[in-house]
């Protein structure tokens, strides 16, 4: 399964190279990035979103996006039927849409969510963790989850680091050790309005990531019914 590009709604690109145009997009994010021109944390009907696949591909449109990924848990079903939905359209200049998914995982003894992009769905390493169901046990640990989203071609990006049990500065290096590619730098932590990245721990979270060289995503890890909000 292939991203959708934005030059043309029939081309596509081949997973290992739809991995290479999202590093280069997420090395050049800034906070300004989120939500108006890219959003790489939402969730749809297909999980535990309000919003239809399909309604959130035209807001995306709407918003004049460039490029955003569908993160329902443990599925890809919300990315496929928005696909489709944006394939239909043979519009010219719709945004682009990258494979992803969010894994539930342990680290440090720590439940964490794992953020994985522009993967082949299709790959076995990947498979079993997009059944609908969190892993358990050894499948779980962060490490393995890690692997078999970059087995599968994809990036692997820590969700919201300031928002677990343990803290960034605890969580960031250990992800790191465990060879994870990035961490979500710009999320909004009290769901403020307007949106914007939460300053403090966006400082922080960008010192970490700058340290141990990882990439930055960002995202309004959308439940509600605005792409601009979380709820």
């Amino acid at each position: 399964m292939t991203a959708h590009l934005a030059s043309s709604s029939t081309e596509t690109l081949p997973a290992a190279q739809d991995a290479v145009a999202l590093r280069q997009v997420f090395a050049s994010l800034t906070a300004e990035s989120c939500p108006l021109t890219y959003n790489f944390h939402m969730h749809t009907t297909h999980s535990d979103g309000q919003l239809h696949p399909e309604a959130l591909a035209q807001q995306a449109i709407d918003l004049s996006l460039k490029g955003f990924a569908i993160t329902d848990h443990h599925q890809i079903s919300g990315y496929q039927t928005a696909q489709r939905y944006m394939e239909a359209l043979q519009g010219d200049d719709l945004p682009q849409l990258w494979t992803g998914t969010e894994i539930t995982s342990r680290l440090l003894e720590t439940e964490v969510h794992i953020l994985g992009f522009a993967f082949d769905p299709e790959h076995s390493a990947i498979a079993s963790y997009l059944q609908g169901l969190a892993p358990q046990g050894d499948r779980a640990q962060a490490a393995r989850v890690i692997r078999a989203i970059q087995q599968a071609g994809g990036i692997a990006v820590l969700a919201h680091p300031a928002r677990y049990r343990r803290s960034a500065d605890e969580l960031i290096p250990a992800a790191a050790m465990v060879g994870i590619d990035g961490v979500e730098t710009f999320y909004a932590y009290n769901n403020p309005k307007p949106w914007m990245p939460s300053p403090k721990e966006t400082v922080r979270v960008t010192e970490l990531q700058a340290e141990h060289g990882l990439l930055s995503s960002c995202g309004t890890d959308t439940h509600g019914k605005s792409l601009l909000q979380r709820l």
